[in-house]
């Protein structure tokens, strides 16, 4: 439950604190005086897009907290999923900068907006006009079906089942179309593939190969020069090896008169044998060289085919190609097996579909097994409320399979005797919606573990007894729920356990609203001046006092 809410920089609110009881809270007012203005900072609080349009001072930010005693709603496991710490006391706070940015803390952690929302629907039960015109939907309707029903487990299992379907449906959409697509282009595919196939590429070959063409064009060239190198190196007259030896004697008869013609003598015989490697090299690779016409034009023709296929398919590289190759090789493949993956993903897609339908068809028939009984509930209680003849009852109907089953659910009402029941949005005035929107709260109310349930101004249209009676069924909702109803009946006021007062303060220059908890003298006159108005007269004061049966 709300244990606590502190709203500043707000609307009209500067600064505002409150500590709504257990119980049933009651918050009156004049018009205007900013009553609704807390609705809103509450729905911050639940998850509601902010706006800097709500800030009263545009140079500071507003800070909206509320304190909620969660101890006993088993919500662990929702702050384990979003990674929130959790604390039998949860802080939420909502935070909303003069440049419009806004923050959600929940406990001091920041937090994001889902998450808010999906512990907002877990705390509250927040009823306003807008809430009065959903009924009319025929989502909500289905809504309060399920809940009377209690049909949750079964729902997320046929929203799970369906989302599974879906799922298979793409994919076998997907293989249809990609299909289509695979046999438009697979004959140029399989030409492509058996040319790339018969090519018989090699990731290395295109190197060597240029460099293999490289020599036997220029192999004239490369002979005459490696000879030359030769000629100098080992077979001239006078050459590097007979000359590298040499050196090698002279220092050998002198190295032992110094280190250092020793260290000479060393690093000339390194060189010696390092020329002699040279040498062989020399020779091997001059003997290799040899002008061969034919090979060379065999050469040329196997580049022109790799520079060819490369042009074609406009990359650089042999690897590239090979790429191209294998995923040729995996379109022409996916021909091959088209048929069977697709008999295969419709066979899943069918499987899928009918594992979601007959959930549905459960979670229809549970649904449905709670409309007469739900319909007798709703029509006692709008026999409470001054509506002898109202009638209720529900027409179903199958839909194509959703997210939420196979029902298309209308609540048909009639307020007045010998009326056909028709659907919402044209049966009911403001008054008889009121009541009709309040009886279902009421039923719904047993059904939820929620901790705390917000009215506003539900009692549009009412007065006199059925006011009373419907203040009682509140005390009796606030018997397993903390209940907060802003009102403007006497009636209701007189039976709140706790009552809150919002006015307007007009003391500076700036309008303000405040709120202060009433003790039971100011509660008194409070009530009697909704009763007689400001000028209340004995008779005003005698009639709240009995509502309060002071």
């Amino acid at each position: 439950m709300l244990t606590s809410l502190s709203i500043e920089n707000y609307a009209l609110i500067k600064h505002l604190q409150i500590s709504p009881d257990k119980g049933l809270n009651i918050v009156t007012g004049e018009t205007g005086a900013g009553k609704s203005i807390m609705l809103g900072a509450l729905g911050l609080l639940l998850g509601n897009r902010a706006d800097t349009k709500v800030l009263l001072d545009q140079s500071r930010k507003c800070v909206i907290e509320g304190v909620f005693d969660i101890s006993a709603y088993a919500l662990e496991p929702l702050f384990e999923e979003f990674d929130i710490d959790f604390d039998r006391e949860c802080i939420v706070r909502r935070e909303i900068s003069a440049s419009g940015k806004s923050r959600a803390f929940v406990n001091d952690g920041v937090t994001n907006l889902d998450f808010l929302k999906q512990l907002g629907i877990r705390l509250m039960d927040v009823h306003s006009q807008h809430e009065t015109l959903r009924l009319a939907h025929n989502h909500y309707q289905l809504e309060i079906i399920d809940t009377v029903a209690s049909t949750s487990e079964l729902l997320n299992e046929v929203q799970e089942a369906f989302k599974a379907y879906q799922e298979k449906h793409r994919i076998y959409k997907s293989l249809i179309t990609e299909g289509d697509q695979i046999r438009k282009e697979s004959d140029y595919n399989q030409f492509l593939f058996e040319e790339l196939d018969n090519a018989q590429l090699d990731s290395d070959e295109q190197e060597s190969l240029e460099e293999e063409l490289n020599k036997l064009e220029n192999a004239e060239e490369i002979k005459t020069k490696l000879n030359g190198a030769l000629s100098i190196s080992d077979r001239s007259e006078i050459n590097l090896t007979n000359m590298i030896q040499e050196m090698k004697t002279l220092l050998n008869q002198i190295s032992q008169f110094s280190p250092k013609y020793a260290s000479l003598l060393e690093r000339v015989e390194s060189t010696r044998i390092e020329l002699k490697d040279i040498v062989s090299e020399l020779e091997t690779e001059e003997d290799s060289v040899v002008y061969d016409p034919n090979r060379a034009e065999e050469v040329q023709e196997r580049l022109n085919l790799i520079y060819k296929l490369q042009q074609k398919h406009q990359v650089g590289s042999i690897e590239e190609l090979l790429s191209i190759y294998d995923e040729l090789g995996n379109k022409v493949l996916k021909v091959e097996n088209l048929d069977e993956a697709i008999e295969e993903a419709n066979r899943a897609k069918q499987e899928a579909y009918q594992k979601a339908l007959k959930l549905a068809q459960e979670l229809s028939g549970q649904r449905q097994s709670v409309f007469e009984g739900f319909s007798d509930q709703v029509i006692s209680l709008l026999s409470e409320l001054g509506m002898p003849n109202a009638t209720i009852s529900m027409d179903h109907s199958n839909t194509e399979l959703n997210a939420n089953g196979i029902d298309q659910i209308d609540i048909l009402f009639s307020a007045n005797k010998g009326v056909a029941p028709q659907v919402l949005k044209q049966a009911a005035s403001g008054g008889e919606f009121s009541r009709l929107m309040f009886s279902i709260k009421y039923i719904l109310a047993k059904k939820t573990a929620l901790p705390t349930i917000v009215f506003d101004e539900i009692d549009t249209g009412i007065s006199g007894e059925i006011a009373i009676k419907m203040a009682q069924m509140m005390l009796e909702m606030a018997k397993s729920h903390q209940v907060i109803t802003i009102t403007h009946l006497p009636q209701i006021a007189a039976k709140g356990q706790s009552h809150y007062f919002v006015f307007k303060d007009e003391s500076t220059d700036i309008t303000t609203s405040q709120i202060r908890k009433l003790n039971q003298e100011e509660r008194l006159n409070e009530i009697a001046e909704m009763i007689g108005g400001k000028q209340a007269s004995t008779n005003a004061f005698d009639s709240a006092r009995e509502l309060m049966k002071v």
